[in-house]
């Protein structure tokens, strides 16, 4: 098949036919290209390092621990998404002190306190990512996700639609679950 003027078709560009269907998600190239990442994270230039020194709200702090602090993800995967962040610029779980540790441990399940609370989340994702290769955002600086989950939460609208529906401001989120946090 051709047009009129002997100019293929697109079908014919298609190649054989296989069982797959694809979703193309382009816009998912600014991620994986690292556009707005930081390239420089040391001490002095990794945010991790520069929240903690401002304050609570403008740094989406909710609690700080003796060796970790619990913020707000900036690029949250669904509303109340947190990370439990060492105050040492380390990058593997592997490299901290039992004690930072044990400390990471206690304000995860005050996280998940905090949720359950403001949030009633039916499930939650926690995990780390460590290394570029691992996912991480920010490698050089270890940092646990908390992220609450409710049944039906995951669907096409962010792939299709290229958004991601949060319903509360951060500075909202913020401030709920810094009032909720468990006295430790």
């Amino acid at each position: 098949m051709s047009t009129e003027d002997n100019a293929p078709t697109p079908d014919q560009f298609a190649g054989q036919p296989d069982a797959w269907q694809r979703l193309w998600t382009p816009h998912r190239m600014v991620y994986i290209g690292g556009e707005n990442k930081p390239r420089d994270t040391t001490t002095q230039q990794c945010p991790f390092c520069r929240i903690p020194s401002g304050q609570d709200e403008d740094g989406l702090v909710v609690y700080r621990g003796a060796h970790v602090y619990a913020v707000l993800n900036l690029y949250p995967y669904n509303a109340g998404h947190l990370m439990v962040v060492p105050y040492q610029h380390v990058s593997l779980y592997s490299d901290i002190s039992p004690e930072v540790v044990t400390d990471m441990g206690i304000v995860t399940q005050q996280a998940m306190t905090a949720l359950a609370r403001t949030m009633n989340p039916a499930g939650f994702n926690i995990g780390m990512n460590q290394g570029e290769a691992g996912g991480a955002g920010i490698a050089a600086h270890l940092h646990q996700h908390i992220v609450p989950r409710w049944v039906g939460d995951a669907n096409f609208f962010p792939i299709i639609g290229q958004t991601k529906a949060i319903p509360s401001l951060l500075a909202d989120t913020r401030h709920q679950l810094a009032t909720a946090w468990p006295t430790p």
